[in-house]
């Protein structure tokens, strides 16, 4: 039963990333064909946000990481965010 939830939680996991991925594709398609600050600033967050879920993914694999995996592993969700928010006020 454990290993049936596990590759339930890895199949999520996956899930998210490549949905995160998504839509970094799309923003990046946006941004090339009208190249405006506003969705260069999306791009770049989503870009972010796709990195902050691998790190998530690939921190999660380690039997116990040190503090600095969840140091790096939010980073790019600050930066990400702080981009998304960027591209709505400009």
């Amino acid at each position: 039963m454990t290993e049936l939830l596990d590759a339930l939680l890895m199949f999520m996991r996956m899930t998210v990333f490549a949905l995160a991925l998504g839509l970094t594709v799309i923003s990046f398609q946006s941004y090339r064909a009208r190249p405006t600050k506003r969705l260069e600033s999306a791009f770049i967050g989503f870009a972010f946000l796709s990195m902050g879920v691998a790190f998530t993914t690939i921190t999660s694999q380690l039997s116990s990481p040190h503090v600095a995996f969840y140091i790096v592993e939010t980073v790019p969700f600050i930066v990400g965010f702080g981009m998304l928010y960027l591209s709505l006020y400009r």
